[in-house]
């Protein structure tokens, strides 16, 4: 158990995993999600595995199957290194997104995680309406942000910048460091204590690998030289995957993202554009959109210069697409019914005539 400990586990999960543990089954804790087969962290080590049958059919979409940081109800064959997934357990968080593509559905990056560290880099890279965006679906999936700050040894106004991060951030804790010099990195170690998981996500080009070679004081992640032009990179990594630092820390290291679409969040916004959501208490409409009603307090903020102007549009920007996003998902429900409305039709109509055959 102090084995299983030291990947997460807990009272909480004990309980919950109990009926599992009584029908014969051990737990074991998703480090790697491949195309069709996966890598578990158990109490006894480490193991290759695959989903039953059952676990693939009753999924209803790719975001209710095994996904790194789960944790899962498993059956081991130790003497073949193999291991098979029966069922996931309720996830306490997670960091999601909606899939890249045409396809309306979430994309869940990682579960379980305790704190998010968004990583941005100090060149080109920096942007605060994507780091917006990044910490509403943090905050949305039930876990605590962090911002980190890399790059600072080659950023001529650094001082400038985190003053603009603040800005946005909202109490958010920033860390500026240089992942190449070492600058910084102790403040970082401070969040990385044992049994708690962690996730670094961010753009192709930030240094999330050579952050975490630093953090574990040998280059076992391949990095890639970004562009001096734009600061853009290619994807050193190229999967997502938990590792346990030497601290006993438990990080997910993710592939870039150069697109990143919300995913329903609400509550993510609430979070993110808190000063907002506290000035919308004073409109005179209930259901104020912020851009046209009268008695508008959020408006009244911006033209009186309490409230930039900058972060309000990034704001209805967000919310616009949050709108499109559940009208696209409402569209797919609906469409989704109907399909199943004429299979069971097709059904029950084969079955009369199977019957009125029998007769």
């Amino acid at each position: 158990m102090d084995t299983i400990r030291k990947l997460g586990w807990n009272s909480d999960l004990e309980v919950i995993f109990q009926p599992y543990r009584e029908a014969g089954f051990e737990a074991g804790r998703v480090a790697v999600e491949n195309r069709d087969n996966y890598v578990l962290l158990t109490g006894s080590g480490e193991y290759f595995a695959e989903a039953t049958g059952k676990l693939l059919y009753q999924a209803q979409s790719a975001s209710d199957l095994p996904k790194v940081g789960d944790w899962a109800a498993i059956t081991l064959f130790e003497d073949e290194g193999k291991a098979i997934i029966h069922a996931v357990l309720p996830r306490r968080s997670k960091f999601s997104r909606k899939a890249a593509g045409p396809k309306t559905e979430e994309q869940v990056i990682a579960a379980n995680l305790d704190t998010v560290f968004i990583v941005q880099g100090l060149d080109h890279n920096f942007n605060l309406r994507r780091l917006e965006r990044y910490l509403v679906m943090v905050y949305e999936g039930g876990i605590e942000p962090a911002i980190v700050l890399n790059k600072a040894d080659i950023c001529p106004d650094l001082e400038e910048k985190v003053a603009l991060v603040k800005r946005v951030a909202n109490n958010v804790p920033i860390i500026p460091l240089s992942a190449k010099t070492g600058q910084g990195l102790p403040q970082l170690e401070e969040f990385l204590r044992e049994g708690l998981t962690c996730a670094l996500v961010g753009s192709s080009g930030v240094g999330k690998s050579t952050l975490i070679n630093a953090l574990i004081g040998e280059e076992v992640l391949k990095t890639r030289e970004v562009r001096i032009s734009d600061s853009r990179g290619r994807h050193a990594t190229t999967r997502r995957e938990l590792m346990v630092l030497p601290s006993g820390a438990l990080l997910i290291d993710t592939p870039g993202m150069r697109e990143f679409q919300l995913w329903n969040s609400e509550e993510g916004m609430d979070e993110t554009y808190a000063e907002i959501k506290a000035l919308s208490e004073g409109c005179f409409f209930a259901d104020c959109t912020h851009t046209a009603e009268r008695g508008c307090a959020v408006l009244q903020a911006v033209e009186e210069g309490r409230l930039a102007r900058d972060r309000y549009e990034s704001y209805l920007k967000l919310n616009k697409e949050l709108a499109y996003l559940e009208q696209k998902v409402d569209k797919q429900a609906h469409l989704e019914k109907k399909r199943k409305d004429k299979e069971l039709h097709r059904a029950i109509k084969a079955w009369k005539k199977l019957r009125k055959g029998g007769k």
